[in-house]
């Protein structure tokens, strides 16, 4: 795993562009604050870029950094969560423009996942997770369904847990309004 982190942390550095194993399905990754990166990400997916991405912390200790405020009832949801939750939170900041709702919110997930906490603990910002799939397209649920034009695309293809046949799901997705206010987007 570390001679694989080290190769994905130089691309990321590089602003290049990663296909990883995550918590959740395959993604296709970056630096969440570099605005070239993530339009790359958005040429990959065929994508309208008006379409947010989320993107992966390591800890919950850094949302603040990335929105104007948390509300409180974010870190409950997360420490109770029983399985891979994305929040999507208003008025993000510090992140690539491109990646951020036209309503200024921001979906952020924090991976239980080991190489992704890893990952992002060494490269000391977040980066974009997003599904490793052509957008419209179904979701790839394991390395082998990902399609080629994906992996020929990226800068590089993480070579860990590629042979993990165990069908993964996306990530429950819950919206919270500034005053605490939850809506459940996906389950």
């Amino acid at each position: 795993m570390n001679e694989e982190l080290k190769k994905a942390l130089q691309i990321l550095q590089k602003g290049g562009i990663i296909l990883y194993p995550t918590d959740t399905i395959w993604g296709i990754g970056c630096d969440a604050t570099n605005e070239e990166a993530v339009a790359k990400i958005y040429k990959i997916k065929q994508r309208e870029d008006s379409k947010a991405m989320l993107v992966l912390l390591d800890d919950a200790q850094y949302l603040p950094g990335y929105m104007k405020e948390v509300p409180e009832i974010a870190y409950t949801l997360i420490e109770v969560s029983d399985k891979p939750t994305t929040i999507i939170y208003d008025n993000a900041q510090r992140l690539a423009s491109n990646l951020i709702d036209s309503d200024g919110s921001i979906g952020i997930r924090i991976t239980s996942d080991e190489f992704c906490k890893k990952l992002i603990s060494k490269f000391g910002k977040p980066i974009v997770s997003t599904s490793a799939n052509i957008s419209g397209k179904a979701n790839a649920l394991t390395f082998s369904e990902i399609a080629d034009e994906i992996k020929q695309a990226v800068d590089y293809v993480v070579n860990w847990r590629q042979n993990d046949k165990t069908k993964s799901k996306p990530s429950s997705i819950i919206k919270l309004g500034v005053g605490g206010e939850i809506k459940i987007i996906r389950s």
